[in-house]
């Protein structure tokens, strides 16, 4: 509680005391929610400012803190889940094992920052917040990488894996360096829009359209017989039973991601995080929960092409969600009111892709201090940068 009566202070005093409370818009200083108790104010001097107002937050910061807690066990308990059955869906209908991993099981790890993006937009009005839970999570996917190299103790992750996956690196590389492009353009002004939508957002999911399309004919066309049945699989579990806990799971990852933004929000004036470096990194991270859960397990059991395709074909689908949020932001292009902080997050994630790509194409074998190989390192060290740059200079 922040209580504010007729003492005169001095303004740079009163902007550090707002500062901590969750219930002021740090842009405007506007009261947002609470409870106001109305005093009568003293004569204030030129020099001094006043508030004849005290606020009385509706939650504290451990609560703020509980309700980000659950939030994190929920996606991650229910993604684990929504991957497993999705899994389970793709392989008794008979799709292709990449094709699953690029667009089924991503669709399906990416639900929260869907549904993340979309209330923060409608309801919470905070673009920073889905615009970097958006990018930030491309560059978190990325950064999964150095935890499966790490996990996989045998031979390199990258030596691993089928090159077939520099196709859908390529597109995801297209998509973000796009999305990157426009914002630096409406950063210097030029607002490249119709009818409030940015031009990006068609063109983005043209873009999406193509690369998976494309991804699909290429496994169409290199197919690899199975080397395991179908039922030793998932014994068990029938098409139904996979649906059903499918849709369940749905439900709870839905109901968390709603609230995330909010808690984002909370957590960022109560301590006084910026809140793109909340929305890219904080956001970013729980909702990029179910991708680390999926991935980990995937190499666990030797489905390290299901692991990189899932990660892949999620930055991919990430963009997409750019673009639904663009629609459903009516202020106009969401891209021209965000911080163009985002950029360098973009670009990390561009940078991330290539590394990746190099990675399959030389597949590196040599470890440094016998933890992860120079990919992984190079992946690690942009990602540190790009979390340093976001905690300096973004926007509250």
């Amino acid at each position: 509680m922040i209580s504010i009566n007729a003492v005169p202070l001095p303004a740079r005093e009163i902007d550090a005391a707002l500062l901590g409370c969750p219930n002021i818009d740090h842009n405007q200083r506007q009261r947002k929610i609470g409870v106001v108790r109305q005093f009568q104010a003293g004569p204030i001097g030129t020099d001094h400012l006043v508030s004849p107002v005290t606020f009385v937050p509706l939650t504290t910061g451990a609560q703020t803190w509980f309700a980000f807690a659950i939030c994190l066990i929920l996606i991650g308990s229910a993604g684990t889940i929504l991957s497993r059955n999705g899994d389970v869906i793709a392989m008794k209908t008979g799709l292709t094992g990449g094709w699953v991993g690029l667009v089924l099981v991503a669709v399906v790890t990416s639900l929260p920052e869907l549904v993340t993006g979309i209330s923060a937009v409608t309801i919470a009005k905070t673009p920073d917040t889905a615009v970097g839970d958006v990018f930030g999570s491309c560059v978190f996917n990325l950064a999964i990488l150095i935890v499966l190299d790490f996990v996989e103790r045998g031979e390199s992750v990258y030596r691993r894996v089928r090159q077939g996956h520099i196709l859908s690196a390529g597109f995801g590389i297209i998509l973000i360096g796009f999305a990157g492009m426009s914002l630096s353009l409406h950063g210097h002004g030029i607002a490249l829009s119709y009818l409030g939508i940015g031009i990006y957002t068609p063109i983005i999911f043209v873009f999406y359209g193509l690369g998976t399309r494309a991804v699909f004919q290429y496994e169409r066309d290199h197919r690899e017989p199975r080397v395991e049945n179908i039922e030793d699989r998932h014994a068990g579990i029938t098409l139904y039973t996979a649906i059903r806990s499918y849709a369940l799971a749905a439900m709870v990852v839905i109901a968390a991601s709603t609230v995330l933004p909010f808690v984002a929000v909370a957590l960022a004036t109560t301590i006084g995080w910026r809140q793109t470096f909340v929305g890219t990194l904080l956001v970013a991270t729980v909702t990029s929960l179910p991708e680390l859960v999926v991935s980990v397990a995937a190499v666990r059991i030797n489905a390290i092409d299901m692991a990189i395709a899932n990660l892949l074909g999620s930055n991919m689908f990430n963009m997409l969600i750019l673009g639904i949020d663009d629609l459903l932001y009516r202020k106009g292009p969401i891209l021209y009111h965000v911080s163009s902080v985002h950029i360098v997050s973009s670009l990390s994630a561009v940078v991330m892709s290539g590394l990746l790509i190099a990675g399959i194409l030389y597949r590196p074998q040599r470890r440094i201090f016998r933890t992860v190989g120079w990919v992984s390192f190079g992946l690690f060290a942009i990602y540190l940068l790009n979390s340093y740059v976001l905690y300096l200079h973004g926007t509250y």
